[in-house]
């Protein structure tokens, strides 16, 4: 959430970040409401304020047994003039804060300016396509030949979107998970955590979620509980409506979930096999960091990502997102895409995003500076350690044999206790 007196004083700055992400918000109808609401506000402190003294006279007159009924009358219609003013302060403070929990953040001046995906710049690419000898299969095709999942029978159980592992493949979907969160724990020294997986709207308005992208999300209307779409929400908000110590920082969050997304907008996009799905697993990296430090933050986390992709030997390359690609509450994102060698293109497997204080105004995270026992907001930080679903059609790809089988790569064998799957 963008401060309302950030927007008044930086209202060129912020007017220009918004349009650079596509956003056409009109700023100047929001501080023309700011500016009728404090007028309201400043004549009601004064009416209760007279209010205050005038009770205060009217107390003593009646301890001395005066006459005390044209202030007692007066009173009455000042009462009922604060009453409507803060009936009219109510309806603009909603209407304010509407407008403003529905501004994306602004993006950071570092950020390359775009419209599209197409303008986003390549920073890095790493590892080498491994040469084949024979006809590469799919993910599709090697899955069904080996019975790692199956498409079909989910889809009788719960629709198109929702994948069922089966055999090795469940076991290789585990053992992706367990070694990504043990890598990121012991060497990485971030913090397990099992989040609920439904959450309160509180929680997704944190995050951004809500109230933009609620139909992208599955609800429950009995309960008005959410299921979550990314374990990032749970994460960000444990510290909700908290003042941590500034000792206390970095916190450093991982965790496994299964993530909930209707995507809404994806109607006629690819959505074969694990391309696009309503259901599937990631573990997520979530930090919450001083704000000095939220940008080398970022470039940690994003390497913490990539060590990940490295260890398991697939090729990926490192892309920072232009400004009309940047996500609602980012402030700065690289995405890591890693290569499918069957259909010869790069699938976003990642997103690491330095939100600043956008979150963190949302849900009320703080921190006490050391220096001078000063409030300020934490920078919050995320990072998905992977979405299983991209990172297993590079793994499956990638290690195919010229005999229909998948080799496990070695980091894998300890968690599978398979070198070869056939």
């Amino acid at each position: 959430m963008i401060a309302i007196e950030y927007i008044r004083n930086n209202f060129e700055k912020v007017e220009l970040g918004l349009k650079s992400k596509g956003c056409k918000e009109n700023l100047s109808e929001i501080l023309l409401i700011d500016k009728k609401y404090r007028e309201e506000l400043s004549v009601v402190n004064d009416l209760r304020a007279k209010r205050n003294k005038v009770s205060d006279q009217i107390s003593e007159l009646k301890k001395n047994k005066q006459d005390a009924a044209d202030k007692i009358s007066s009173m009455r219609a000042v009462g009922e003039q604060i009453k409507e003013i803060e009936t009219s302060l109510s309806e603009k403070k909603d209407i304010l804060d509407s407008l403003i929990l529905n501004l994306p953040n602004i993006p950071h001046e570092t950020v390359p300016r775009g419209a599209t995906e197409n303008d986003n710049k390549v920073i890095e690419e790493w590892g080498d396509v491994i040469q084949k000898n024979f006809k590469l299969k799919t993910h599709l095709d090697l899955g069904s030949n080996l019975n790692l999942f199956d498409f079909e029978r989910s889809a009788k159980i719960s629709g198109s979107g929702f994948p069922l592992y089966t055999g090795k493949g469940a076991l290789l979907e585990r053992s992706l998970i367990n070694f990504m969160l043990e890598f990121q724990t012991l060497k990485n020294h971030y913090v397990e955590i099992i989040p609920p997986y439904i959450v309160k709207s509180n929680s997704v308005l944190t995050t951004g979620n809500l109230p933009k992208f609620s139909e992208d999300m599955y609800h429950s209307e009995l309960d008005d509980l959410w299921l979550i779409p990314t374990a990032e929400v749970p994460l960000t908000s444990i510290h909700s409506n908290e003042i941590l110590k500034e000792s206390d920082l970095p916190k450093k969050y991982v965790a496994y979930s299964p993530c909930f997304r209707r995507e809404a907008g994806s109607y006629g996009k690819d959505t074969k096999g694990f391309q696009r799905l309503h259901q599937f697993n990631k573990v997520e990296l979530v930090q919450l960091v001083k704000p000095k430090d939220s940008y080398d933050a970022l470039e940690k986390l994003t390497s913490d990502a990539e060590k990940v992709l490295k260890c398991l030997n697939l090729k990926y390359r490192k892309i920072e997102l232009c400004t009309g690609d940047l996500s609602f509450s980012a402030s700065k994102c690289y995405d890591l895409e890693i290569w499918s060698p069957s259909e010869e293109k790069w699938l976003e497997v990642s997103s690491c995003s330095n939100f600043e204080e956008f979150q963190s105004r949302r849900g009320n995270i703080r921190y006490r500076r050391d220096s001078d026992n000063k409030v300020g907001f934490v920078h919050t930080l995320n990072g998905s350690g992977l979405a299983t679903p991209r990172l297993l059609i590079a793994l499956l790809e990638t290690y195919q044999n010229k005999d229909g089988s998948i080799s496990i790569p070695e980091p894998l064998q300890e968690y599978t206790k398979l070198k070869v799957i056939d």
